[in-house]
């Protein structure tokens, strides 16, 4: 799914939180109300329009969506009138009691890269270029690699976390043996010299702390404590998100 409404932040570091007070990383396209009727298939969801009339929407979000899914509640939808798209309507938000939510998984991927790109993240002050999708190994491809002249690459692996309950962040809301792999792969660079992070974007407004769903995945709680004996930086950012836009706002803890 095309994102084309992304634009860049400028500014230095030591402006971020005024800029991010102000300004959004990334602005919705014009978004269409609806209530959710049902979310199905993974991929899919029926949703009722202000004038009655229904429609089904892509939902870019593989995992359970646990806490940010219930039937009867607002959605906004982006609209996409492309010949190659099956589905026009793209479901972008749903507002939940707690916080407004961001669904679409592409989302903070986006937001990480330019962060990085725009000197926002102290780790990644010191890179110049980012690459999205960068192979490393035979089976593992991660979101972003970050370099710097001389400087040995770095990777980032970025995250999508929606569950959320009583505070508490929580990842994977479903067993990720493709998460797992991703782990094991950044503790194997990091063994090897380079530096490797994990960032996790939680994509709603309510979350204090971020914590592994061991109770979910114990495997993946299992390799991420490894990950970060060995090295691998753990990082974790909520949103601030609203109608117009949404931008990476406070760096939360994570308690492995």
């Amino acid at each position: 799914m095309e994102i084309p409404w992304i634009f860049n932040l400028a500014g230095s570091m030591n402006g971020y939180m005024e800029e991010f007070k102000e300004k959004y990383d990334i602005r919705w396209p014009k978004l269409t109300p609806g209530t959710l009727i049902r979310r199905y298939k993974r991929f899919m969801a029926d949703v009722r329009l202000e004038d009655g009339s229904v429609v089904t929407a892509h939902c870019p979000n593989s995992g359970r969506m646990t806490t940010c899914s219930d039937q009867g509640h607002p959605v906004f939808l982006s609209y996409h009138d492309k010949a190659s798209r099956k589905l026009k309507f793209g479901w972008e938000l749903i507002r939940m009691p707690e916080s407004m939510v961001g669904v679409n998984t592409l989302v903070p991927n986006r937001l990480v890269q330019l962060a990085a790109q725009n000197k926002k993240i102290e780790e990644f002050l010191p890179y110049d270029k980012v690459r999205r999708e960068v192979r490393s190994g035979r089976h593992t491809r991660f979101d972003l690699q970050l370099t710097a002249g001389d400087l040995p690459p770095c990777f980032v692996e970025v995250k999508n976390c929606t569950l959320v309950k009583g505070k508490i962040a929580f990842f994977p809301d479903a067993v990720t043996t493709r998460g797992q792999a991703h782990l094991k792969e950044l503790r194997r660079q990091v063994e090897n010299g380079l530096s490797c992070f994990m960032f996790f974007v939680i994509q709603r407004m309510d979350a204090e702390i971020l914590k592994p769903a061991d109770d979910i995945d114990p495997e993946y709680g299992r390799q991420l404590r490894k990950a970060a004996e060995a090295g691998v930086g753990i990082i974790a950012f909520d949103v601030h998100l609203d109608l117009v836009g949404i931008r990476l706002r406070n760096r939360l803890p994570c308690i492995l």
